[in-house]
């Protein structure tokens, strides 16, 4: 076989490779914009840089624009020289600073594939491998990357895919996630999810004594440790992580009362509706729609259903909040984070039933109005929505390969008519 066709061959598995994943990597982050803004605060706090927190948005929808184009014209070909080197500098940052992580670890994982699929550090730093493997391959032999365009066309190709994941982004940053990859979906049961299955794996811990005599610090095990000895005085205790056991997918859920009361167990317990405007940040909210959210809540009062606010802001922000808005709602105090990954939208509301999750609104698209004549159980507002995930996927891949085959027929035509 001519060594042409060999080279031919590898590099069109190379170009699938990181086309895919380059595809896959910038579109689960372009569902999910505030997803990968809040990755970069991760990073912002570990090296503590937390000056460019500002920046964490832009660079979420820039990153996912970035990887999503770099993988289309892979695919189709185009810019053979710019797209095959910036996917070579690309990847050779990518890892070193997975290499970083996987050493260091200063945030659990790195967010590569958003919450659509979570790998260690270290399985990351070794995809990262292959890929920039794949990557010096595609740069030398780029000559044999075949274009699906002409050099007319080929800027038409970064343009509208281009604007397809901007526009997938800005409609899930307006709005909420085109999918939700996370445990507080649609239909989702919180308090189920939240439990651990009995037999399952638990955590195992090291636990080591510190005890002193004479000035010198000795560590001793369960097994040794000079209980009867009074010459020795304890010090601490420290326990070690050894192995990771079972961990629930929803493993920080705790909602506490302006009293200091747990009220998890009775919210999730309630069988009835019951409605939780979720406020990660007061400070930090989109007071537009304050009106809305006090209809809606008098909608609940009226009609029976507990109606709670979560935040993790502090009890003057909460008093501050309750003077200017005139909000009548209790509050709990819930971890940042936790809320984070409940709604992608601040504020946004969450209504349960019996622990399940039935539906979610963003603040720009809050029950209001006519919607809120009937109760509940009368109401589509009460039914969870059909789950779409499928058919979005596939209604978003049909939208762009249907405006790249425009664009192939054009080109073409171009071309005859040349």
């Amino acid at each position: 076989m001519n060594p042409n066709k060999y080279k031919k061959i590898i590099v069109t598995v190379c170009r699938l490779l990181i086309g895919l994943v380059f595809i896959f990597s910038g579109f689960v982050k372009a569902v999910d914009p505030w997803g990968s803004a809040y990755k970069f605060h991760d990073y912002f706090v570990a090296w503590n840089i937390t000056f460019l927190d500002f920046s964490s948005l832009p660079a979420s929808f820039f990153l996912s624009a970035l990887e999503f184009v770099l993988g289309v014209c892979l695919l189709a070909g185009v810019y053979r020289r710019i797209v095959s080197g910036i996917i070579l500098l690309f990847m050779s940052f990518m890892t070193v600073l997975t290499l970083y992580l996987a050493i260091f670890n200063p945030v659990t994982d790195c967010g590569c594939f958003g919450d659509a699929l979570i790998i260690t550090n270290w399985q990351t730093f070794y995809k990262n491998l292959i890929l920039i493997t794949a990557a010096v391959i595609i740069f030398v032999w780029r000559k044999q990357v075949v274009s699906l365009f002409s050099v007319k066309s080929r800027s038409l190709v970064v343009l509208f895919t281009g604007l397809f994941i901007l526009s997938v982004s800005f409609y899930s940053y307006i709005y909420l996630p085109v999918l939700d990859f996370r445990p507080y979906k649609i239909g989702n049961n919180i308090h189920e999810l939240m439990q651990i299955p009995e037999g399952a794996e638990r955590d195992v811990y090291e636990t080591v004594f510190i005890y002193e005599k004479d000035g010198v610090k000795q560590e001793f095990s369960l097994s040794n440790y000079p209980q009867e000895d009074s010459r020795w005085t304890f010090v601490e205790t420290i326990n070690t992580l050894v192995k990771k056991g079972y961990e629930p997918k929803i493993h920080d859920f705790a909602l506490i009362s302006a009293n200091g009361d747990d009220l998890t167990e009775e919210i999730l317990s309630n069988p009835g509706y019951t409605f939780l405007l979720i406020i990660h940040k007061l400070e930090q909210a989109d007071d537009a729609n304050v009106d809305q959210i006090n209809e809606l809540y008098d909608y609940a009062h009226q009609h029976g259903y507990p109606f709670f606010c979560l935040t993790a802001s502090t009890p003057q922000q909460i008093r501050e909040w309750w003077e200017s808005t005139g909000a009548e709602y209790p509050f709990c105090t819930v971890d940042d984070v936790t809320l984070k990954t409940v709604i992608r939208s601040n504020p946004g509301v969450l209504l349960l039933q019996d622990a399940s999750i039935v539906n979610k609104w963003p603040h720009s698209r809050l029950p209001k109005g006519e919607a809120l004549q009937q109760p509940l159980e009368e109401s589509v507002l009460g039914v969870p929505p059909a789950n779409h995930d499928t058919r979005n996927v596939v209604v978003l891949a049909v939208g762009l390969i249907a405006v790249l085959a425009l664009v192939w027929v054009f080109d073409k035509k171009r071309q005859k008519k040349n």
